[in-house]
């Protein structure tokens, strides 16, 4: 394997891992198949759990200089703010079809708020989350309009600085998530 498919897969057990939101089995059947696509010369059962390993000591390590109350937990707080206002919350979808499908579901929503498993990725690198956020008709919020407003209002409170910005609300944060796997 070379030294770029391989800095590639350390790269994707990383994100895998340190989302928070996949668990073992999720994250060794993602690895499999990007082992099998991109370096099928390996044996994916040897080499997927030493990615693993690795990256979760490199979080475990990390974690231990994290403060108590981290990013996500303050957004983990505001998102549960939001679900008892009566707003659907779909957290590490693979896409919009299958947000949209559990707003559909809802029984009276107030509107949806999701972000997919590449925002998260996306988070964990960059230190921004893009948040998407529909009306219960399915429609993108505008600016102006209340929604927006006590979404915005509400990450502020919570010290998640965020902007609207092209039909989607951009949260800078620190991706620290605590993970047992």
């Amino acid at each position: 394997m070379d030294e770029r498919t391989a800095r590639e897969l350390r790269g994707l057990a990383r994100v895998l891992v340190r989302s928070g939101y996949a668990d073992h089995a999720a994250i060794t059947a993602a690895l499999t198949e990007a082992v099998r696509e991109d370096a099928p010369s390996m044996d994916p059962a040897a080499l997927v759990p030493l990615l693993i390993g690795e990256a979760v000591m490199d979080l475990n390590a990390d974690a231990a200089t994290w403060p108590e109350s981290t990013d996500t937990d303050r957004l983990d707080g505001v998102l549960a703010e939001l679900e008892a206002l009566g707003v659907v919350v779909v957290r590490y979808t693979s896409d919009h079809h299958e947000a949209r499908a559990v707003l559909e579901a809802a029984e009276g929503p107030q509107g949806l708020v999701f972000f997919t498993d590449t925002d998260v990725w996306h988070a964990v690198d960059f230190g921004m989350l893009e948040l998407k956020l529909w009306h219960p008709d399915t429609a993108n919020v505008a600016p102006g309009e209340p929604l927006l407003e006590d979404v915005l209002e509400l990450l502020h409170r919570n010290d998640l600085p965020a902007v609207f910005d092209e039909g989607r609300i951009e949260v800078t944060l620190n991706w620290q998530r605590r993970v047992t796997l």
